[in-house]
């Protein structure tokens, strides 16, 4: 350990946070809140985009899930590596401005197949912000409060996402009203109309977060790391890796043993696509059409991620060891994709169920879902976040205790939301699974900092959204919507079903406390990375 660098990473941590650090995370606070508006916004609509699409609550899963969270995460690693190389403040005000260009373009849907690629759109500019933001909390916090201000940031998907009912209720009920079948401007229909309102702001705000200054990277943990000499040559040759077909010339790159792998995992995937789509779609009375690319999508995906934690390890052994190569590491992201898997199935259906099984109007979902979500959420993430820094503090492994909470506590909520009878109880219940689910996100995020060395942030930002993107939002909101379109529309089921995911993210959350502490505190020697000087756990 180096004696200067150590110093100077427990001044940093004992020394007042600038103001402008409060200021700088503030603004990626409303980035985060519109990002989540963009995306939870599709759940206020949803009943009236399967009347005039004629689709399924099955494809509304698909379309909130898999189609946006492939591309989300995929594109998410090669951007997480531009993100540990690059000026992030760049690279999240480019993002912000095409995500929120294709939620813009949502608008203009007159089809499935269009709202689908302006999803994967949304995906893709979306992936530039958590790695970017991970990765300045991490510059601008000292360690003990990087799990609050992750916390804080985090409120955004919660504010963002219960803010976007309300929003969305609104634009579409005041649009239809204003504007009946026949005289509707260019055709649009409200929920057409509630993409484009939501959309063009963030235009204004890529504009303003080009004023945010980049902090010197890894210089508050005594590792001041210097600018990368060529980071969009990384960032090709990331994106390469991580692309089919290209992913078969990186495999050949590292010898012939390496492409017959990558070969068996291709077909391997292929043919786990197959066999659960013939599986999914080939039951009596439960052939969905509409959504028959879901396992394509996945088997992609999974398929693309092999290739490039496979390359990973042969071109970054150190990130590849403290990430893909440690099991405290996956025990973590995993357990926290379980919390994920949960919570978008229950959020995004909610709305959904209640105009359904109580009848309730758009504005008032809004006002009474929505905005209940926000505030619960934003509580629950803050103070999760707090508590989880003051666990840490008396113990290693402190934080993985609050997501532990995270994932059982909102277990009655849920069950309780989604069949009972009573309209104010529903109301309740929303409200609290919101609140527990949230507490979970900035213990989770923290840990999985406290893992890496600052130059591998932005990557491990990339791998930890992997679980709650390709384990969490492409498979629970869609495994749910599948159960209810299989039972005739029984939303109920379909939300319920997914809570099986429990006692498997619970399993790995244990093994997490057991391996964090030792993971946390022995990051250089597992990574090889002889030369460079060790901090703190985060």
């Amino acid at each position: 350990m180096s004696e200067p660098n150590a110093t100077a990473a427990v001044e940093a941590d004992d020394s007042t946070v600038p103001a402008y650090s409060w200021y700088a995370l503030g603004v990626l606070v409303l980035i985060y809140v519109l990002n989540f508006v963009d995306r939870q916004i599709l759940s206020i609509l949803a009943n009236d985009i399967k009347a005039d699409l004629e689709v399924d609550d099955a494809f509304l899963g698909f379309l909130y899930g898999t189609a946006f969270a492939i591309f989300y995460a995929l594109f998410g690693i090669p951007l997480g590596k531009l993100a540990d190389s690059w000026h992030r403040v760049r690279l999240m005000s480019i993002g912000l401005a095409l995500w929120s260009l294709m939620t813009a373009v949502s608008g203009f849907a007159k089809n499935a197949g269009v709202l689908t690629g302006a999803r994967i759109g949304v995906g893709i500019g979306e992936a530039t912000a958590g790695p970017s933001a991970y990765s300045l909390i991490s510059d601008w916090f000292p360690a003990r409060l990087r799990a609050t201000a992750l916390a804080i940031y985090s409120s955004g998907l919660y504010i963002g996402g219960g803010v976007s009912l309300l929003i969305g209720g609104l634009i579409v009920e005041g649009w239809n009203d204003a504007f009946p079948v026949g005289s509707r401007p260019f055709g649009l229909a409200g929920w057409q109309a509630a993409f484009i309102a939501v959309g063009l702001p963030g235009l204004l705000l890529a504009a303003w977060v080009l004023t945010l200054r980049e902090p010197a990277r890894g210089a508050i943990d005594g590792i001041p790391t210097p600018p990368h000499p060529a980071p969009f040559r990384e960032f090709f040759d990331e994106l390469v890796q991580i692309i089919p077909p290209f992913t078969l010339v990186g495999a050949l790159r590292r010898g012939p043993a390496a492409l017959a792998l990558n070969l068996l995992a291709a077909a391997g995937f292929a043919v786990a696509a197959v066999l659960l789509t013939r599986w999914v779609y080939a039951g009596p009375g439960k052939i969905i059409p509409a959504v028959s690319d879901q396992w394509l999508f996945l088997g992609v995906g999974y398929y693309a991620v092999f290739s490039w934690a496979s390359g990973q390890r042969a071109r970054d052994l150190p990130t590849y060891r403290l990430t893909w190569g440690s099991p405290a590491f996956l025990a973590t992201i995993l357990g926290y994709g379980t919390v994920s898997f949960v919570s978008y199935a229950a959020s995004f259906f909610a709305a959904p169920y209640g105009e359904v099984a109580f009848a309730i109007p758009k504005t008032q979902l809004g006002w009474l879902v929505g905005a209940p979500a926000a505030v619960a959420g934003l509580l629950g993430v803050i103070l999760g976040g707090r508590i989880a820094d003051w666990l840490f503090v008396r113990n290693p492994a402190g934080r993985l205790y609050v997501v532990v909470f995270g994932l059982l506590s909102p277990v009655p909520a849920i069950w309780i939301t989604f069949t009972t009878t009573s309209e104010t109880v529903f109301y309740v219940t929303a409200a609290l699974s919101q609140f527990f689910a949230a507490s979970a996100l900035g213990a989770a995020a923290a840990t999985s900092q406290s893992l890496v060395l600052p130059r591998m942030r932005g990557v491990a930002t990339a791998t930890f959204f992997l679980a709650t993107t390709l384990v969490g939002l492409a498979l629970g909101p869609f495994l749910a919507g599948w159960v209810s379109a299989s039972n005739g529309g029984n939303i109920s089921l379909g939300v319920r079903s997914t809570l099986w995911a429990v006692p498997v993210g619970l399993a790995c959350l244990i093994v997490a406390i057991r391996l964090v502490p030792a993971a946390a505190t022995g990051m250089l020697a597992r990574a090889g990375a002889a030369g460079e000087s060790t901090i703190s756990p985060a």
